[in-house]
Parts: structure tokens; sequence; C-alpha cells
């Protein structure tokens, strides 16, 4: 009787502590169709479609063309962030991705989401890293940005 009821503690701390302490984010604020599969941006990079506004929302902007807003987990990232997107129109195609991290553990892109439903953005998209920038565009020999 006594085991099952330190199971149950167990259970419950471990809940707590992986809620409450950045273990995973809160669940995603995007749709399935919003995400971008990199090879689709990569050929879009070369197409002569109108050119997306790409966002980088992490630490670095290593997708050519891209613009580095700075880590939208900051108070002063997401501010640069609202402050490129003040002259955007509504309508344009934006891309954002960050690439430091899975998705269940990256704390920039749903602020930078929010954001874009905020100030109502009607075409935005996340690029589709789940596993980090290096495995999922690097490493696959997508354009790269000289750094």
């Amino acid at each position: 009787m006594k085991k099952r009821h330190f199971i149950k503690l167990g259970i419950a701390i471990t809940l707590l502590f992986s809620t409450t302490h950045g273990w995973t984010q809160e669940v995603e604020n995007w749709t399935p169709k919003q995400l971008i599969e990199p090879s689709t941006l990569a050929s879009e990079l070369d197409s002569t479609q109108a050119a997306a506004l790409i966002i980088s929302v992490g630490p670095a902007a290593v997708i050519p063309n891209s613009i580095g807003a700075g880590t939208a987990s900051t108070t002063e990232g997401l501010a640069k962030l609202k402050e490129l997107l003040q002259t955007v129109p509504k309508e344009k195609k934006v891309v954002i991705y960050c690439g430091c991290c899975p998705f269940a553990h990256c704390p920039n892109v749903r602020p930078a989401i929010a954001l874009l439903k905020e100030m109502k953005f009607s075409n935005y998209y996340l690029l589709d890293l789940p596993h980090n920038i290096k495995q999922d565009w690097i490493d696959k020999g997508y354009p790269t940005a000289k750094m």
C-alpha cells in the first residue's frame, strides 16, 4: 500500500517539475498547415516567386536573405521583431525559424507566432525544424548565409 503512494507521489512530483521548470513548452500555437518544409523554402530561395520575408527568431540568421531579429524569448528580441514587422503588409508571406533545439523545447517560436497573430498577419509560416537548424537544414545541404 505504501509503495503505491510513493509511486503516485513520484509521478505527481515529476509532472509538477516538468511543467513548471521549462522541460517542455506549451502546446503548439501553429497549425500543421502553417509548417513549411525546408525543401520548399530552399527551392523558393532560388525561384522568381514573390519573396517571403524570412526571419530568424533564434540566436543566428543562418538562411540566406533572412533577417536576424534576435531571440524572441527575450523582451529585446520580441521588441525587435515587432519593430521589424510594423511596416510589413499583413498579407505578406512571412516565414519564421529558430532551430536552436527541438520544437518541444524551443523558447523562441511560440512568442514569435503569438506576436504574428496579435499583429493580425494572415500569411505566416514556421519553418519545420523539428530537431534543430543543423540537422534539419545545414546537414541536408540547404543553402546557408555567409557568416
